[in-house]
């Protein structure tokens, strides 16, 4: 089941073509991770999937139902997390909670079950603090719980992680994956190792097209280049490898650095003998032999440039 279908969706600003005929379809229980640069009209397109911003053609549904611009029948079923999600700093965690269900129409009993659950599941659980005293990553950690407490069949996350450190991006995307079995997510970054990490569908945004979707491993092996990668100990391991016969035909292709070499070959089966034959007769010991596949910033860039 789709939880999330956009046909043909078009916006521009003037002159400007923001999204130019977009579809794709996100489907129920994945983590989507719709990609682009800074500009590439991510934003755009989820403030028209909130019905925040009128399209000018196409179409958006939500569980089956269409989003209108101005009318917010289907935000029932979402949870939204901007960049930048704002609170009443004055109050403290289980506060805020308490007033946003009371403002969805939550009972009591729900408020009070669902605010210690969320809570826990984004570690704030017993934090009696001020939200003016939070540091942004506690901001994005209840703001992922402020979106799922009408648990939502589609959680849209705008750029999460993207001025957090290392152990912010890491709390959230660890959050991300935990409600994946409960909840859709829709993951708006530019950050492509966050990417890679948590999404098992993406599309890339380029020019306000689709540029590739897929899943994960159907795009690395549409896109694999068979590539080997070879590391040395030192300059002299590696200037003896290359000398060897049987790599010159090799090394045509072949990109190199003082200690380490790349090479695109045609069977790799075939050139893994040949490279191990060649370390063992000059009794070459490598740091690392690697068989490459691409990441997701190499698809990247191969498409948006």
């Amino acid at each position: 089941m789709n939880i999330l279908q956009i046909q043909n969706l078009s916006k521009s600003f003037g002159n400007n073509k923001i999204i130019d005929n977009l579809s794709f379809s996100v489907s129920e229980h994945s983590i989507f991770g719709f990609i682009g640069q800074n500009g590439a009209g991510k934003t755009t397109t989820m403030k028209m999937v909130l019905g925040l911003l009128k399209a000018d053609s196409g179409s958006i549904s939500i569980c089956d139902e269409k989003v209108s611009f101005g009318q917010n029948k289907t935000n029932q079923y979402i949870g939204y997390l901007p960049d930048v999600p704002e609170f009443y700093h004055y109050m403290r965690p289980e506060e805020y909670l308490t007033l946003c269900g009371e403002v969805t129409g939550l009972t009591r009993e729900n408020i009070k079950k669902r605010t210690e659950e969320l809570l826990t599941l984004v570690g704030l659980h017993g934090v009696n603090k001020k939200i003016g005293g939070f540091s942004r990553g506690m901001k994005q950690r209840l703001g992922i719980a402020q979106a799922l407490l009408n648990e939502p069949k589609l959680l849209i996350c705008d750029e999460p992680t993207s001025a957090l450190d290392p152990f912010g991006r890491k709390e959230i995307l660890d959050i991300l994956q935990q409600v994946k079995g409960k909840t859709t997510v829709v993951f708006s970054t530019h950050i492509l190792s966050d990417v890679e990490r948590i999404c098992d569908h993406i599309a890339v945004l380029n020019k306000g097209k689709i540029a590739l979707s897929g899943t994960l491993s159907e795009l690395k092996a549409q896109y694999k280049a068979d590539c080997m990668m070879i590391e040395f100990a030192n300059k002299k391991d590696k200037e003896q490898f290359i000398a060897a016969p049987q790599i010159v035909p090799y090394m045509d292709k072949a990109e190199q650095t003082d200690t380490m070499i790349t090479f695109q070959v045609k069977d790799v089966s075939k050139t893994e003998i040949v490279v191990l034959n060649v370390l063992s007769e000059n009794r070459i010991l490598p740091l690392k032999l690697e068989v490459m596949e691409p990441t997701i910033e190499s698809l990247f860039m191969e498409v948006v440039k």
